[in-house]
Formats: C-alpha cells, sequence, structure tokens
C-alpha cells in the first residue's frame, strides 16, 4: 500500500516540477492511503493559491483513495513520533498513518526524508 502526503498532491495539482513522478502513483486510487489530516493540508494550500473550486476539485479526488481516520492509536503513535523524531503535529500522524497500516509514505517534504517506510522524491533546489 502506498500513502501520498500532502506535498506530492500539491506538487501534482499545481503542476510542479515532481507532478510526473507523483502522476504514476495515481493510476489506482483505491490503492492509495490517505489520512484525512492530508485532506485539511490540500484544501487549505489550494484554496488560498488557486481558488475554492480547484481545492474542491483536488480533495474529491484524494477522496477516491481510502481514507483513513485519526484514531486513538495512530495519536498515541504520532505523539511518540513526534518526541522521537521532532516533527511537527501534522506530519507525526502523516507518518503515524503509514505505520499504522504498513504503507510507504510518498513524499517531497523533506523532514521524511531518513525515516524508514519513506520514498523521497526532493523538489528540484532543494537537498
Amino acid at each position: 500500500m502506498m500513502m501520498i502526503d500532502s506535498s506530492g498532491w500539491l506538487e501534482y495539482f499545481l503542476n510542479g516540477n515532481l507532478a510526473k513522478s507523483y502522476a504514476g502513483y495515481f493510476h489506482k486510487m483505491d490503492e492509495l492511503l490517505t489520512p484525512t489530516i492530508v485532506l485539511y493540508e490540500v484544501y487549505k494550500k489550494l484554496k488560498k493559491e488557486a481558488g475554492e473550486e480547484m481545492a474542491l476539485l483536488a480533495t474529491g479526488e484524494i477522496q477516491r483513495t481510502q481514507l483513513a481516520l485519526l484514531t486513538d492509536t495512530i495519536a498515541y503513535r504520532a505523539a511518540d513520533i513526534s518526541l522521537k523524531h521532532r516533527l511537527a503535529m501534522a506530519d507525526s500522524i502523516i507518518y503515524a498513518t503509514a505505520c499504522e497500516y504498513g504503507a510507504t509514505l510518498v513524499t517531497s517534504d523533506e523532514d521524511f526524508k531518513n525515516l524508514p517506510g519513506v520514498r523521497y522524491f526532493p523538489i528540484k533546489g532543494k537537498p
């Protein structure tokens, strides 16, 4: 199972430098896992940068994936991950969700790049 984080969805929907790299993951939407906090992050960023119509279109596509709710188990795991790896709350929830489901996290967020179970695509101009 694969999980695309907010950075991947945003690269794709904003036609960033890595849009083609992420596009290959979207041919089987029902095999992708998405924590609901990713809906929040993508909707907020797209509404601000591209308007509400684009934000709703994008999050509608994301809702075709398997949505993962924040459970108490994931919340505790996220807190432990945050303490261990010094990740922000949203990142900790995303990573904890991937760990809980045994999913590979696909991302361009450098905060994840050295963690196990992560496939990292650096954005051009970043390490």
